[in-house]
């Protein structure tokens, strides 16, 4: 059966800025789905069901450091310069934690959901861990690339291919030096998102089927889409975040394990880790305060993400 790829390319697109940043995502998507299989269980599953998969959001984790400076924006100014905007943040105190969303002036693309650990906020020895090995950080996305990427619509970049792959090996390559074996499982200790972070830099953590978007009764809810991948051998969050008719609902596939860059003293060695999921969200209608209007809620709910965050916690 032919897998559903390029999800990001059907989109209908306005300008030359949102077909590259559609060639973007789609290669992003193409990295994350070879090696996330659940996901292509999942595209077997809709194309056998004739639904539609529509892309929710996009996750991306980072690291708040102040030398060098680094952390949601490093991620966020090149989305920034395609067209995003911030629309939402949130705060997740227990977990020293905080997010903005982003969402792009088309509402076909993807909303971006970013994420930084703050390091200030963690003990000293965990903080010193992460210190130490951003401290290697490669430099900022260069403000030339940042200023060709803005300017795409009005100046339609002669050399589009060679950006777009600086753009995506900016998310794909390891920003700093492969950490320590020993410092990662430290800091795991205190931090699985940063341990997370550390081995796999700005990846991405997961993409998101919109169960709205399927289109066909088999597959219209949370509950029928969760029990259409455990029937094809998906182990899926038990749970539900969020209650039937509630704005917002999600679930999610457990995470894979890839093997990641790791140092054990000099010696460059590689070591399993958790990886990406495949997020489900399940949006419904809420009434808009300043128009009166039945509209579907597009934001993220805290506790909700909360839970979600520990899909990528390591299991023995």
């Amino acid at each position: 059966m032919t897998a559903i790829l390029g999800p990001h390319q059907r989109l209908a697109t306005s300008s030359p800025r949102e077909q590259f940043l559609a060639a973007v995502f789609d290669a992003l998507w193409d990295r994350y789905r070879a090696r996330v299989s659940y996901v292509q269980a999942y595209e077997k599953m809709v194309a056998a069901a004739g639904a539609t998969f529509f892309n929710d959001h996009i996750a991306f984790r980072t690291l708040a450091v102040q030398q060098p400076q680094a952390g949601i924006a490093s991620v966020s100014r090149i989305f920034e310069a395609l067209g995003y905007r911030a629309a939402g943040s949130y705060h997740f105190e227990d977990k020293q934690l905080s997010a903005i969303h982003f969402q792009h002036t088309n509402p076909q693309f993807p909303k971006l959901f970013i994420s930084e650990l703050k390091s200030w906020e963690l003990p000293t020895a965990a903080r010193r861990i992460l210190e130490q090995t951003v401290v290697n950080h490669r430099p900022a996305f260069r403000a030339e690339s940042l200023a060709t990427l803005a300017a795409l619509d009005t100046s339609p970049s002669s050399n589009a291919a060679e950006l777009q792959a600086e753009v995506v090996d900016f998310f794909h390559t390891l920003p700093w030096q492969p950490p320590q074996k020993s410092d990662v499982l430290e800091l795991n200790k205190t931090s699985q998102y940063g341990a997370w972070t550390l081995v796999h830099g700005y990846h991405v953590n997961h993409f998101t089927s919109l169960v709205n978007s399927h289109g066909v009764a088999a597959l219209n809810d949370l509950e029928k889409t969760m029990a259409a991948l455990t029937a094809a051998d998906v182990p899926i969050k038990p749970e539900i975040e969020g209650e039937r008719g509630s704005k917002l609902r999600q679930s999610a596939t457990e995470a894979v394990k890839i093997d990641v860059d790791v140092r054990d003293g000099e010696q460059a060695t590689t070591m399993p880790w958790s990886y990406a999921y495949f997020e489900l969200a399940e949006r419904n209608e809420i009434t808009d305060a300043a128009t009166g209007q039945r509209v579907r809620f597009e934001g993220f709910l805290g506790p909700q993400a909360t839970n979600l965050f520990e899909m990528t916690k390591l299991k023995s």
